[in-house]
């Protein structure tokens, strides 16, 4: 009887062993999953911010041609500057990376503040509706741009901080999941404005 009873504890313990077993590897492939779904949706949401610089770059892409065509009529001898624009628009629409974007985007936006400074040369131009109403779309694309690429990094900042914290580096690494480059201000505005009196 005694040997029967000891064969059932032995069991029981084993069974017992299995049970917390069980639980703690489904506890763990809990977690495990928590910290891969919430990584999940920080790259998505940082992917939708980015997707978001995308709409706001093409439409300046966009607006391009119009405004080099405008400045092309008045000033129709300032053809290297137009032949600069033209050049870093096609750049910047066929980089790929952000930091290769954001480089482009630099170069770009650099040609185009040449190109508006053409029209100080040009007072007809200066007076043009059409020059001053794509001067004006550009500056709302600028501060759209601007805005979307703070909503993209802080995103992007959010994402990079989270998969560097310990657990959550090791699981984010297991998966694949990579930290995102964040948009850099291009060289021109980082500079500090000379004011002459």
């Amino acid at each position: 009887m005694e040997a029967v009873l000891g064969r059932i504890g032995g069991v029981g313990v084993v069974v017992a062993i299995i049970v917390v077993i069980a639980v703690v590897a489904i506890g763990l492939a809990m977690w495990v999953i928590g910290i891969y779904n919430s990584l999940q949706r920080l790259r998505v949401a940082t992917e939708a911010s980015l997707s978001g610089i995308d709409v706001q770059l093409k439409r300046r892409h966009d607006l391009i041609p119009n405004l080099v065509s405008v400045v092309q009529g008045y000033a129709a001898h300032e053809k290297g500057t137009l032949e600069t624009v033209i050049k870093a628009r096609a750049s910047a629409m066929s980089a790929g990376s952000v930091g290769e974007k954001s480089a482009a985007e630099g170069a770009l936006t650099g040609a185009l503040g040449r190109l508006l400074a053409i029209a100080e040369a040009y007072p007809d131009l200066k007076a043009n509706q059409n020059f001053l109403q794509l001067q004006g779309e550009l500056s709302s694309l600028e501060n759209a741009i601007s805005v979307t690429r703070g909503g993209y990094n802080a995103s992007a900042q959010g994402f990079n901080a989270t998969l560097a914290q310990f657990p959550t580096n090791i699981i984010g690494g297991i998966f694949g999941f990579k930290p995102f480059e964040f948009f850099k201000a291009d060289e021109a505005s980082r500079a500090v404005p000379v004011v002459k009196f």
